[in-house]
């Protein structure tokens, strides 16, 4: 009988758990960047875990690889950092939670469509255990509610999606609105989609604050996902004065 390919023998592992970390306070954007591409690096090199990174951003808005500058509806209202990430323009700030996932995506799901429909249903069953109903939408990535009471066909976006690939690593990942200032997003076309909305835990009528939505999110992620343990706490770095001084 023939040996099994290397990648095929890979995907027979058992998974090691995998770290999970929330960092308190505001992280700048370009240190979640930088730490992330080195994280990254050293998960494909096996000398780290994988890794679940659960923080805050100050106000900013991020845009992916195709993202429109015509959708930069307001350019001088917050620090705009390009990302390698998938996606068009997205908005990050206090009270949302973003997920950046460092994952072996070759390993664990085979190809990037499988990894980013998992990133979704992860959210989904979160939200679901928060008593939100979530759901996909065919053609666009992320989680969006129905708002019936807004219009019949209206959907909102809770949670954006959007994931880049180095040597079958992941980064970034997801941002899901808890109780973020939702007129923020009026500076940018969100992920370029003008026809439905935004929305987030608070606007739904749902008090469920950061620590609740992070052990909805972990419990989820090990049913779905894989085994995880706890990491070495990061402490969020000083922000810079620009974005200290961020407009409202």
């Amino acid at each position: 009988m023939a040996a099994p390919n290397q990648a095929n023998a890979n995907a027979l592992l058992p998974h090691r758990p995998v770290e999970w970390v929330v960092t308190r306070g505001l992280v700048p954007y370009a240190d979640a960047s930088a730490f992330m591409a080195e994280r990254s690096d050293a998960i494909a090199t096996g000398q780290a875990p994988e890794l679940v990174w659960l923080l805050e951003h100050p106000p900013l808005y991020t845009a992916g690889t195709s993202a429109k500058p015509a959708d930069l509806l307001q350019p001088g209202r917050f620090p705009v950092h390009a990302t390698g990430r998938g996606g068009q323009f997205t908005y990050h700030g206090p009270g949302q939670r973003v997920g950046y996932v460092m994952l072996d995506v070759k390993r664990r799901f085979g190809d990037v469509r499988a990894y980013v429909g998992a990133l979704e249903s992860w959210v989904i069953e979160a939200l679901d255990e928060l008593g939100v109903e979530a759901q996909t939408l065919g053609g666009r990535v992320g989680v969006w509610v129905r708002r019936p009471s807004v219009g019949e066909q209206r959907h909102d976006k809770i949670a954006a999606v959007g994931v880049r690939l180095r040597r079958w690593v992941s980064s970034h990942g997801f941002s899901l609105n808890v109780a973020p200032e939702l007129e923020h997003f009026a500076g940018i076309v969100p992920c370029g989609i003008r026809d439905d909305g935004v929305t987030s835990l608070a606007a739904l009528g749902h008090a469920a604050g950061l620590e609740t939505v992070d052990k909805a999110l972990r419990r989820a992620f090990e049913r779905r996902i894989g085994s995880t343990r706890d990491g070495a706490v990061f402490q969020a770095m000083p922000l810079a004065a620009e974005a200290q001084a961020a407009p409202p």
